[in-house]
This record gives structure tokens, sequence and C-alpha cells, in this order.
């Protein structure tokens, strides 16, 4: 029986290449226990037919999960052509299968055209959107009728990569909330044949547009070669997850004024969230702007409040 274990703070980012096969939940546990984290969480669910980049946070990078939910990615896709399943992919049960017609780039291009920019999009039914509260792959499983909802999304980019029989991969470049799935299913339907997902990878998500990634075989492999030390040299620090946001750079005296939760006035105005930076570099937190200067304190990391705690026995 494997020894109880015993979980320690560790604050970082890990950019998983999530297997095939495993959801980002499981993959997230499996990645957590390795590390020994005591707090973890992921920036958006891939499908567990899905591999690739899967950033994990631990411990206080948690807080800036739901930045990374909303940045812009990219996948490889292969459509598979001539057969619609009920998750839109090659998991689900075949629904309707039709003969596939002949293809050339330039029909294929002409189908694409209406999937990109900003564009109305129904989601899988088997997805993780919630209606009354609960997930839709919840009430799908049940067999209830499902209707689901659309929304409007962001394709910046589709490259069409290969044409093959029955066949067609592609690269997309999306916003968040947009599912690769249902530009798959839309896009066989136009094509008059149907298709559904067969391979999907995620490439990249901003801000780590050229990630090093690493699988759980890997890390494995390295926690019993060269021990825990070696793992943690694979977290990047907060600070990498941030890098696309305006800077504000604060002395010792506003970086203790900010822990105790007090704006800072003289600041540029922002229209977002900024991060500020004590006087040793290491990010604070995260904060606003108005426009009359004044800096609103967001959402601060632990060592911002406990720095501002006076030592025992100080004045």
């Amino acid at each position: 029986m494997a020894g109880r274990i015993h979980f320690r703070r560790l604050d970082g980012l890990l950019l998983l290449d999530k297997p095939q096969g495993m959801s980002s939940n499981a993959a997230l546990q499996a990645a957590r226990r390795l590390f020994r984290a005591e707090k973890g969480g992921h920036t958006g669910s891939l499908d567990p037919l899905a591999t690739g980049l899967l950033p994990l946070c631990f411990g206080e990078a948690t807080k800036i999960a739901g930045l990374l939910l909303g940045s812009r990615k990219a996948y490889d896709t292969v459509a598979v052509l001539g057969t619609t399943t009920d998750t839109d992919d090659a998991d689900g049960m075949p629904l309707r299968e039709r003969p596939v017609p002949p293809l050339d780039r330039a029909t294929v291009q002409a189908a694409l055209a209406p999937l990109l920019g900003r564009i109305r999009q129904r989601a899988p039914i088997y997805s993780a959107l919630k209606q009354g509260g609960e997930p839709l792959y919840a009430k799908a499983r049940r067999g209830e009728a499902i209707e689901a909802p659309e929304r409007e999304v962001e394709v910046h980019t589709i490259d069409l990569l290969d044409i093959a029989p029955g066949r067609i991969a592609l690269r997309v470049e999306c916003g968040s909330g947009t599912y690769v799935r249902s530009l798959v299913r839309d896009l066989g339907e136009t094509l008059g044949c149907g298709a559904h997902v067969g391979v999907l990878r995620r490439l990249w998500v901003e801000p780590f547009r050229e990630p090093r990634m690493f699988s759980l075989e890997a890390l494995l492999a390295l926690a019993r070669e060269r021990g825990e030390a070696a793992l943690d040299a694979c977290l990047l620090p907060i600070e990498a997850g941030l890098v696309g946001f305006p800077r504000v750079d604060v002395d010792a005296e506003d970086a203790r004024r900010l822990g105790q939760g007090q704006r800072l006035r003289g600041q540029p105005p922002s229209d977002g969230p900024v991060t500020v930076h004590g006087p040793d570099g290491r990010v604070l937190g995260l904060a606003t702007v108005d426009p009359a200067g004044v800096l609103a304190p967001q959402r601060l990391f632990t060592w911002t409040a406990q720095a501002a705690i006076p030592a025992a026995g100080s004045q």
C-alpha cells in the first residue's frame, strides 16, 4: 500500500503535455500528487481525446488562472469526414454517415471562410458549459434533450494543412471559449458530409507561445532519477504567466502600503488589470488603475500581505 502523500506549499506554473484519454482534472490531480502541491488548478479544460498544452497552477498561481483562461490559443486538429457523432469527436457514438464528395483546396477554403472572425457558435452538447447550474455533459449522459447554447467567439486563423481521403488537417488559432469540435462539425455540414474531430492537440496558450511542455511520464521518470528538486525546476514562476499585462513598479514603502490593502496614487491609468512588482522585481499582485491614477489592489499574493505585517516587537 502506497504511503500517504504529505502535501506542501508550492507556488508556480507547470506546462503539462496532457496525455490522450485523460480528463484535464485527472491530469491536474496526477501532477499535484507528484509535486505534492497543496493547492492546484488548471486553466481551461482539454477534452479527454485531446493532447497538448495544459497550464497548471500551483499554490498562489491559482490566483491568475482566470486571466489565462481568456487567452488566445492554437490547435492542430484532424477532421474525419463522413460521420457525425454525439460528442463531435471520435470518443462519441456515431449518429449519421454520409458519402464524402470529391474535395479540393478551393472547396475546403470556401467552406472554412464563414468560420473565421467573430462568429456565433453552438457548443457541443457534451461540453462543460453549464445550464441550470449543471454541466451539459451531465444532462447529455442522462439522455436529456439538450438545446446547446450559441455564443459569440473569435476565430483568428484556420490554416488548411492537408487534404487526404476522408480527412482534413487544420491549424486553428482562436480566442477563449471556442470549441474546435464545433468548428469541425460545422465544416462538415457545409461540405455536406458531416465531420468529427479525430485528433486534437493544443499547441500553445498565450503567453506561452513556444512552451516547453512536460509529459506525466517524463515527470515521473525525473522524480525517480533525480528527485523532487529536479521536479521543482520544471516549474515557471508566477511572473511568467503575467508577461502580457502592464507593469507597475513600486518601492518598499508603497509595497508595504499595498500589502495593507491601501491604494496608491500617481500611477499611469490603465484600461485593464496591471501587475504590481516590488523593488526586487517580484510580483506582489494584481491591481487596477483608474483614470485619476489611483491604483487599487485586487488580488495580492500572500507574501505581499506577510511582508506588510510588522515584525514582533517593532513599533
